[in-house]
């Protein structure tokens, strides 16, 4: 487990699995930087035999961002860089760090999964690039891009917070309804939880549900990309 460049200025933590399965996964963020919880989930996946990859896309507005959901100021300061940040690089970013994961370590097949606003660039990252497999857990402002939906040519599976008070009932309606016709995507709703119920420690973190987030996602991941 290290930190590593990946491409211009940015650099990511990567994580090496001890019993490599050939693939590889880019963790997107969220907008509290590449911070322990980041880390934990990249280690989690190299314990599946992932060589996992989290790219540090608040790099162009400031260089190692790595807070927590703990306090105030901080809360101040990941909202504030979310409000800066521009989405359109950001999967700019997410692709270098797919092609490096191909051309630079060996990657046959390259997923990707992200959580919040790394939920939103997991469906943009289905979008606009060629990742193998995508992720996202309770991404925001999905809707707004949903004309982007036709060009998804590979699996995605988004989990939804049922109660999440920062992408509410209608907006989730709207995200079925508008990829309800894909069969490469999946929704999977989960009731009686809020935002960021698979975040360990969080204020709305939920075992439960997590738990089971995390089995459908590599169940999924087993599935497309090791």
């Amino acid at each position: 487990m290290s930190p590593i460049a990946i491409a211009g200025g940015m650099k990511g933590y990567l994580a090496r699995p001890q019993a490599p399965n050939g693939a590889g996964v880019v963790v997107i963020q969220e907008i509290f930087g590449v911070n322990q919880v980041m880390r934990d989930r990249a280690d989690d996946l190299a314990q599946q035999g992932y060589l996992a990859l989290v790219p540090d896309l608040f790099w162009r507005l400031e260089p190692g961002v790595d807070i927590t959901d703990r306090s105030d100021a901080e809360w101040k300061k990941a909202l504030d860089l979310m409000n800066r940040f521009d989405i359109d690089k950001g999967v700019e970013d997410i692709k270098a760090a797919i092609d490096l994961l191909r051309t630079a370590h060996g990657a046959k097949k390259v997923g990707a999964v992200g959580y919040c606003l790394g939920g939103l660039l997991a469906y943009l990252t289905a979008t606009r690039t060629d990742a193998d497999a995508s992720v996202g857990y309770y991404g925001v402002n999905i809707p707004a891009f949903l004309g982007e939906a036709a060009r998804i040519s590979k699996p995605l599976l988004l989990h939804i917070a049922a109660e999440d008070g920062f992408v509410p009932k209608p907006a989730q309606d709207a995200m079925a309804a508008g990829l309800k016709d894909n069969p490469l995507v999946t929704l999977q709703r989960y009731d009686g939880v809020d935002h960021a119920f698979a975040r360990p420690g969080g204020k709305h973190f939920n075992p439960a549900a997590a738990t089971l987030a995390n089995s459908r996602t590599a169940e999924f991941f087993r599935r497309h990309l090791a």
